[in-house]
């Protein structure tokens, strides 16, 4: 189907441009949310009737989106979930967590603006990117943590997504020691007694 587009999208091009994309495409995505219109002879003339005022649209857009941008842009998120040893989480972090996250900052960000592949699966730092407008792209930081503590040693350079348990095991092995010397001291005063008694 041959569209014409009312704004920039992703790689297909600029205002205006008449662009042959995939029924399906145009019918669900493009023309629902306004980005386009069917080519044709009567939406050619009311394009360009209304070109002005859709490229107005279009730079009012644009410069809210770099508002947001400059606010957002370097802007690290914690995100505390609930991870294995390995670092592996219970559950993941999703494009919906993020911008949850970020209005509680109060910064506005559509989830279908959040550039994540796939959902975070692993604690750590992951650099996501966010398209706020199709010209403008800021960047934030995902740190996802166990705790507040171990979020803030990541944000300082730690590797969290492997948790040392080296202090633990020798403190039970202290106690045991000092469990099984007792048990023999214990042994040892009891004999004592039986043969006192004898």
């Amino acid at each position: 189907m041959k569209v014409i587009l009312l704004e920039r999208v992703g790689r297909l091009g600029t205002i205006g441009d008449e662009v042959t994309v995939k029924d399906g495409f145009a019918r669900n995505f493009l023309l629902p949310s306004g980005k386009a219109l069917r080519a044709n002879e009567a939406n050619r003339a009311r394009f360009e009737a209304e070109r002005e005022e859709i490229e107005k649209r279009n730079a009012e857009r644009r410069d809210s989106a770099m508002a947001v941008a400059e606010s957002v842009n370097g802007k690290t998120v914690t995100i505390i979930r609930q991870a294995g040893e390995t670092g592996v989480l219970y559950g993941s972090v999703s494009a919906r967590d993020i911008t949850d996250t970020l209005a509680e900052d109060n910064i506005k960000v559509g989830r279908s603006q959040v550039e994540l592949a796939a959902p975070i699966k692993a604690v750590g730092l992951h650099t996501v990117a966010l398209a706020l407008h199709a010209e403008v792209i800021s960047e934030i930081t995902v740190n996802v943590a166990r705790s507040q503590d171990e979020a803030e040693r990541q944000a300082k350079g730690e590797d969290m997504s492997v948790v040392s348990f080296d202090e633990e095991p020798q403190e039970e092995e202290i106690e045991e020691e000092a469990t099984e010397e007792g048990a023999e001291e214990a042994e040892a005063s009891d004999e004592a007694e039986e043969e006192n008694a004898e």
